[in-house]
């Protein structure tokens, strides 16, 4: 999401477009004046964006139906392929689950009826029937607000269908067979997905199978994690040996410490062992191609969040979807280690049910 910027908050979200959402925009309206005139352009470039209006609306179904349970969200992204509500997690009771996962469809539900109220239809054809004035306009405002409500139901992550299989699973079973269970639903359905694709021809088909594939796997993996991170907390996966930079340090040293261990990001430390920040490996290798080796490490550091040792692991797995890692202080904040999802992985290896007792 580094390419995402915000454009101000609602209900205590904030909502960020990514500037590739911009060049959706251009390539529709391009289209549609080369082919029917500016009022055709500007009929197509509104209609888009009265879309990505319905989408977000959906989004914060999702946002404040999680609110209710106790779980904020921090941002809604705006994107080429649709919206993205980061939740700060998902509830783990099945009930709640399947709230926040249906309000969103619900969401697209009213707008369908609101717009059917409106004198609209819900004809599919009506889709492909754009510039035809605002009775087709609404039409197929209706019509794609029914499809996104039909598609986001299908079984599978990430979309809510897949979540809502998942809360249902998890009423009979534990958490992770659940995922696991839907996850593999998807999975079949992609594969489906994918022939029918190859089939007719319709590249789009395959993409969304190749997306709906690798986010079940994603999903499951995730979910396994989480509950072997259950009981554990921040000082059972913490790195502790480790070398650290110092700010005024330059990329060249940087770079030899690179070569002399194994470390892939180091912790910059003031004099007093306060943490100034992280250099990545990607960072540096950055600044280097780009003829900076004699530049000092705090330009290109950035800064991770910090949590005390008795911290529960699964925070540090929360902290660690934002941010190439996570230091761990002591009560003075100074570090006493830090913690990667390449750590992270390993841990998760070795505390498996090979690993059991």
């Amino acid at each position: 999401m580094h390419w995402s910027f915000p454009i101000g908050r609602l209900f205590g979200s904030e909502l960020r477009v990514h500037a590739t959402f911009f060049l959706l925009l251009l390539w529709i309206g391009v289209a549609a004046w080369s082919a029917g005139g500016m009022a055709a352009a500007v009929q197509n470039v509104l209609f888009i964006l009265a879309l990505f209006a319905c989408v977000v609306a959906h989004e914060f179904g999702h946002a404040l139906t999680a609110r209710r349970f106790g779980i904020k969200t921090p941002d809604i992204t705006l994107l080429p392929i649709g919206g993205l509500a980061r939740l700060e997690r998902m509830p783990e009771k099945p009930a709640q689950e399947i709230a926040v996962a249906i309000a969103g469809p619900l969401v697209n539900v009213a707008i369908w009826l609101v717009l059917l109220l409106l004198g609209a239809s819900s004809d599919m054809g009506a889709l492909s029937r754009l510039g035809e004035g605002t009775g087709a306009f609404l039409s197929q405002l209706a019509s794609i607000n029914l499809a996104l409500a039909l598609f986001n139901m299908l079984p599978a992550f990430p979309m809510d269908g897949g979540r809502v299989l998942r809360a249902v699973l998890a009423l009979r079973t534990d958490r992770v067979s659940a995922t696991r269970a839907a996850a593999i639903t998807g999975q079949i359905l992609a594969f489906g997905l994918a022939f029918w694709g190859l089939s007719s021809g319709n590249f789009i088909l395959i993409l969304i199978a190749i997306f709906v594939f690798f986010a079940g796997q994603a999903e499951s993996q995730d979910v396994a994690s989480r509950a072997v991170a259950h009981d554990l907390l921040a000082r059972d996966a913490m790195i502790t040996s480790f070398e650290t930079l110092r700010p005024e340090d330059t990329l060249a040293t940087a770079g030899q410490t690179l070569i002399r261990t194994t470390q892939h990001e180091f912790p910059v430390l003031t004099p007093d062992g306060q943490l100034a920040g992280f250099l990545t490996r990607d960072a540096l290798f950055r600044g280097i191609a780009e003829d900076h080796a004699t530049r000092r490490v705090s330009e290109f550091m950035t800064e991770v969040p910090q949590l005390p040792l008795a911290a529960p692991l699964q925070s540090v797995l929360d902290a660690l979807a934002q941010a190439p890692a996570v230091a761990v202080i002591d009560a003075g904040s100074h570090v006493l280690g830090y913690v990667t999802r390449e750590n992270v992985g390993e841990l998760m290896v070795l505390r498996g049910p090979g690993m059991a007792g």
